[in-house]
């Protein structure tokens, strides 16, 4: 059974609350407040599971409840659903910050109460979708945006060379033949990257700035004769080792 607080300084809104809660059998209502401080009387004395606050009442507002109900320094959190007729941002922002569970405006749709409440109880949470994108937007807002230029994961001289390599849109025969290696220690190197670099795969965008200049002097080797590339001017023209004691004509 969920117990519920709701306050709300109109005797009507109370009262119509009251009545579509307990339309559900896992809920009931074992307390009323007319204003913010009675509320928080109220919440300490019948311990409710989920308290419902209306904002502007009377003798203390419902987002300085909120806070002591639910915010760092209450000594027993309660989740708080915020419930208003008004969507304005300094009432969104203010309950979510002083530790609200969800912020619903009074137009909402019986269910999605039910479902708040719920979500609440649980240790979940649901704010109106009215309003979601204001909050994600804020969010994204007030959320730092990581540096670029920040340390980068320390790599291997070789696994340096593979990733200069990846962001040239080498393949993994192309990196090992240009690294006089096996297929196999290119994947495995390949496979240490991505996971020192945190990204999905190798397919995933990113600058690796210094470190594809950052090549081995081993990857600038000349390459033997019979592992040269074909001719940069006639792609189709193989280069072919001159007979032993044939002389090169001038």
């Amino acid at each position: 059974m969920i117990r519920v607080l709701i306050a709300d300084d109109q005797p009507i809104v109370r009262r119509s609350l009251a009545a579509l809660i307990e339309q559900h059998g896992d809920i009931r209502v074992v307390a009323e407040a007319a204003d913010g401080r009675d509320a928080v009387a109220q919440a300490r004395r019948s311990r409710p599971d989920v308290v419902l606050m209306d904002v502007r009442m009377p003798g203390g507002d419902g987002l300085t409840a909120t806070a002591e109900l639910a915010g760092p320094a209450a000594a027993h959190p309660v989740p708080v659903v915020v419930i208003t007729t008004f969507d304005l941002d300094e009432y969104v922002f203010g309950a979510l910050e002083n530790g609200a569970a969800g912020f619903l405006l009074k137009d909402t749709a019986p269910d999605e109460l039910i479902t708040a409440i719920r979500a609440a109880a649980a240790g979940d949470g649901l704010v109106s979708p009215a309003v979601t994108r204001r909050v994600i937007g804020e969010f994204a807002r007030r959320r730092p945006v990581p540096s670029p230029s920040g340390p980068m994961p320390s790599l291997t001289g070789r696994e340096r060379d593979v990733l200069a390599g990846i962001a040239a849109g080498r393949n993994n025969s192309e990196i090992a033949a240009d690294l006089f290696v096996e297929i196999g220690t290119v994947k495995t190197h390949v496979s240490h990257v991505i996971a020192k670099l945190g990204v999905r795969d190798r397919t995933t965008p990113f600058t690796p700035g210094p470190l594809a200049r950052r090549r081995d002097h081993r990857s600038r080797r000349r390459r033997p004769a019979h592992r040269q590339r074909p001719h940069a001017r006639h792609p189709h023209r193989q280069l072919r080792p001159h007979p032993v004691g044939t002389r090169l004509r001038r």
